[in-house]
């Protein structure tokens, strides 16, 4: 009884906090009948949702033997505590600049070579006109994307063999001489970029493509009622309009900065390019899969994952700092 009429001359002394919450009621109802009108479409992400929970997610849980001396048959609450001990003797591994001098080349490389490819690609493919030939060419450069890695080392393995391999018969034809692409260090990180771009550039083109398909046409029509060409128009029109979306991407693309594709590296290893081949991509699965030291080779991993958060937040906030918008 006493608690009614506080809450009572509560209500009535406040006539603001009694507006505020008839707000909040009027707002959840609002966002509840959102929900229920477009149920169907919450009902479709829902795949998505559990994807991401069950596979991305929960196995988080298994950084934490990292910071174990994790034994499989004491499992992870078992295992006894190791601090950063790993970490520490991964730092001092004489193998360790090796591993990060490769990695970091390929990433640069990467960023560098690869990633402007499919912008410019989807820029000339938005300048041609003949829709027929633009699906055509589309198509062709998408394809590689299915193609698994095996498939696509196999190719270049055909190609570039010193044993009847069409370009070594062709320099044997023309200077006498062959070249053992596949196993010459100097040739692994040429060979290496050349397959992710085959692979990849075109599929990367998608999202560009989709981004230059939101460019309002009308202001092309009023830069050439302007007098300008097709280079100016490129400049001022098409490259701002999709300048969120290759900075958005760009941020998503350092988060796996360090990320090499293990499948691919590891099937261009050789013995005779080891030195300049082997990443951290690689070196784990050595550490955790062949010689079984799970904790170590998870502080390895870890130690990945932490560059690439650091180079997600930095560039995000550089993105912010310049006026773009950014991932959040």
């Amino acid at each position: 009884m006493n608690a009614q009429i506080r809450t009572t001359g509560s209500s009535s002394s406040r006539p603001g906090g009694s507006t505020l919450g008839k707000e909040r009621v009027s707002r959840r109802s609002e966002w509840l009948r959102e929900l229920i009108k477009d149920k169907w479409m919450y009902a479709m992400l829902l795949p998505g949702v559990f994807f991401f929970i069950i596979f991305k997610y929960v196995p988080m849980y298994g950084v934490i033997i990292a910071f174990q001396d994790y034994q499989p048959f004491q499992g992870v609450l078992g295992s006894s505590w190791a601090g950063l001990k790993h970490f520490e003797r991964f730092f001092s591994e004489p193998q360790f600049w090796q591993l990060f001098r490769n990695t970091l080349l390929l990433a640069i490389y990467n960023i560098v070579f690869f990633f402007p490819l499919p912008i410019v690609l989807a820029l000339m493919l938005n300048e041609v006109r003949v829709e027929r030939f633009k699906r055509f060419v589309q198509t062709m450069i998408y394809i590689p994307h299915f193609v698994s890695w095996v498939v696509v080392v196999g190719v270049f393995y055909i190609i570039l063999t010193t044993e009847g391999g069409i370009i070594n018969e062709m320099l044997f034809a023309l200077t006498g001489h062959k070249i053992a692409f596949l196993l010459e260090p100097s040739w692994f990180r040429t060979i290496i970029m050349s397959q992710s771009i085959w692979k990849e550039v075109g599929w990367g083109t998608i999202i560009f493509l989709a981004a230059l398909s939101g460019v309002d046409v009308q202001l092309y029509e009023a830069a050439r009622m302007d007098g300008a060409n097709r280079l100016r128009q490129l400049w001022h029109i098409t490259l701002p309009a999709i300048r969120s979306t290759i900075v958005i991407l760009l941020i998503l693309r350092l988060g796996t900065f360090l990320d090499s594709g293990f499948e691919h590296i590891f099937l261009m290893l050789a013995p005779t390019n080891r030195d300049v081949g082997e990443v951290f991509d690689t070196y784990v699965y050595v550490k955790g899969l062949t010689q079984a030291q799970y904790s170590y080779s998870a502080a390895v991993g870890l130690f990945k994952s932490f560059i690439g958060l650091i180079l997600v937040l930095g560039a995000n906030w550089m993105a912010k700092k310049f006026g773009q918008e950014g991932v959040y």
